[in-house]
Parts: C-alpha cells; sequence; structure tokens
C-alpha cells in the first residue's frame, strides 16, 4: 500500500498535476510554487515570452479555484492520471539545476537540483515499483556526480570532455547505477530510464576517449523511438558523429534544421553540436561560423564564454590554445 507523505511540495506537485489542469498552464505554475522559480527562469526553460508565462499561471490559478482542486495527496487510483506530469516537471527542475548561472529564482543551481533528488526520493519511497521514478532518480543521480567537476575555479563551465573524472562522486554513481539497472529489469523500459542508461555509460568510462559512443548511439535510437524528439535526435547525432561518423550525424542535424520551429527550440545547441562535427571532419572554416552562431544564440554568459573559445580555436590561422574547450549540446556535461 501507498504510506503516507507528508511532504508539503510532494503534495503541491500533484495538486498542480490535477487532470483538470492543462498540462500547458499547470508546469509553469509548478515550476514557481514547487521549484521557487522567478518568471525569466521559467521562460527560458519552456521556450517562452515573460508575459506568456505569467499567462499562463494566471490561467493555472483560476483553472484550481474552477475546479475545487484540493491540496492533498492523490489516492493510489490517481497517481496514474498524475504521475507523467510530476515526473516531467521534477525533470525539468533537475534541468535547471544544473544549467549554468548562480540562482534560479530563490534557489541556488545546487539547491534546485537537490530539491529534485529529494522529492524524487519521496516519490520512490511512495512507488518503489514505478520504474520511471527510479529511471529519473538515477537520471539525476548520475548528473549530479558530476556537478564537482563541473566548473573550473574562476566559475568557469568545464565541458565533459575536459573534466577531471577523479572528481565525480562515486558514491552517487554507484547509486544511480544500481538504480538504473534495477528499473529497467523490471520490463517496461521509458524514456527517464533510457537517458540515465546514457548518463551510466559516460561513468563507467574512464576517459573521454573510453566512452562506449556505439552503445550512447543506440540507446539514443531507442530513446527515438518511444518518445521522439528534436533534442534526442541532436544527441543521438552527436553521439553517431563521436562513433567515428560525422558525416552522418552532421546530416542528421542538417535535417533538423529544416523544420523552421527546431532551431528556436534548440537554441544554442543546434549549432554548436554542428560545429563539433565541422571540426571532426576538418572544416574548420565552417566550425568557426557555426560556434560564432552558437556563442549569439547562447543564454547565459558561461556558455558563450566557452563557445567564444572554441570558435576563436577554430578561426582562420595558427589554432588558439585555451585551458577549456567545449562540446555543446550533444553530449550533457
Amino acid at each position: 500500500s501507498t504510506a503516507p507523505s507528508r511532504d508539503d511540495s510532494l503534495a503541491l506537485l500533484f495538486s498542480c498535476a490535477h487532470p483538470a489542469l492543462a498540462p500547458a498552464a499547470a508546469i509553469p505554475l509548478t515550476l514557481r510554487a514547487v521549484g521557487g522559480l522567478a518568471t525569466p527562469e521559467i521562460a527560458r526553460l519552456l521556450l517562452l515570452t515573460e508575459p506568456a508565462v505569467n499567462q499562463r499561471i494566471h490561467r493555472a490559478k483560476q483553472g484550481i479555484r474552477d475546479s475545487g482542486v484540493r491540496f492533498r495527496l492523490p489516492t493510489p487510483a490517481e497517481w496514474p492520471a498524475r504521475l507523467r506530469a510530476v515526473l516531467h516537471v521534477l525533470y525539468l527542475l533537475a534541468t535547471i539545476g544544473n544549467a549554468p548561472g548562480d540562482a534560479v529564482g530563490d534557489l541556488s543551481h545546487g539547491d534546485a537540483a537537490a530539491e529534485a533528488v529529494r522529492l524524487l526520493r519521496e516519490l520512490d519511497r511512495l512507488l518503489p515499483d514505478e520504474p520511471e521514478v527510479g529511471g529519473l532518480l538515477a537520471l539525476v543521480l548520475l548528473t549530479e556526480s558530476r556537478r564537482p567537476a563541473r566548473t573550473g575555479p574562476a566559475g568557469e563551465l568545464v565541458p565533459l570532455d575536459e573534466q577531471d573524472r577523479t572528481r565525480w562522486d562515486p558514491e552517487l554513481i554507484a547509486e544511480g547505477t544500481a538504480r538504473v539497472e534495477r528499473a529497467m529489469r523490471r520490463g517496461r523500459v521509458g524514456a527517464y530510464q533510457l537517458q540515465a542508461a546514457v548518463a551510466a555509460v559516460h561513468a563507467e568510462a574512464t576517459d573521454w576517449r573510453d566512452t562506449d559512443w556505439p552503445q550512447i548511439a543506440g540507446l539514443y535510437e531507442v530513446l527515438a523511438g518511444i518518445d521522439p524528439s528534436p533534442v534526442v535526435t541532436l544527441n543521438r547525432a552527436a553521439a553517431i558523429g563521436e562513433a567515428g561518423q560525422a558525416r552522418e550525424g552532421l546530416a542528421m542535424l542538417d535535417a533538423l534544421a529544416e523544420d523552421d520551429a527546431v532551431p528556436r527550440r534548440l537554441g544554442h545547441r543546434l549549432p554548436a553540436a554542428r560545429a563539433h562535427l565541422l571540426s571532426r571532419l576538418g572544416d574548420r572554416a565552417g566550425a568557426h561560423e557555426a560556434y560564432r552562431a552558437a556563442a549569439a544564440a547562447a543564454t547565459s554568459v558561461p556558455e558563450r564564454d566557452l563557445l567564444v573559445l572554441r570558435a576563436a580555436r577554430c578561426a582562420p590561422g595558427p589554432p588558439h590554445i585555451s585551458a577549456t574547450d567545449e562540446m555543446s549540446g550533444g553530449v550533457p556535461g
């Protein structure tokens, strides 16, 4: 049986995920109420304007008043109708908790990610047999394991291929890997479990060059079959490129760019991933221009600075040497 929870944040999460509320309106409200995110952060995360975010939050509040939604955890029979929305909000909270910068609303980035972990642990206690809860918790733990290595002494971003892996947290890696393996053994593989499996493959590699890129590309191929999105396609293209098929990966990215709505959704990640694959193919001029475009589209100063540095390394003339480098977009930090 489902044990009761006295966690007000979790109760609020499920109240905001009430089926009477449209997800488009409920998600911004939940990020505000549970995550403490300010309107600008929510707008950047959801690729909306700030007035649109405020309008959706107002609409959700009105929907709560009109429907009489009560502030409580649902009964066990009500879990399935709400769980998908709850997990999506916790995924977004963890995502923004690992974004570059110092704060998100009233929380630091570390606090936002820690809150996502705390709520997922409580949710996993309530639903120990739900594989996607375990999968998302595993994904967040494995992502958090890299936090100590993600920034340099001056606060600059350190990309995955440059990180000192001895600084990764071995306890979080062990727990995250064990959780995703346990979740996937249940036989109902979902999107969060597959993303956690990708993170586990990264965690198993002692060096960037030792990463099993064909396995990662295969995991993204499965993910594309059950939960297709431009982000999944971009990550799959990047993995294919790292596996030695840069031209095939670039063709996938160019196909993404043909959809007018996709470049805006992917932001700087699409030109950055293109730049990386162009450099793999020896097209320094093309990579230089693509990195410049990525830097112009970046929404945070640390991301922009790293992309500018990488553009400089691809500039015509003698190569510029920098202490940091970034593969932005295809592989998360």
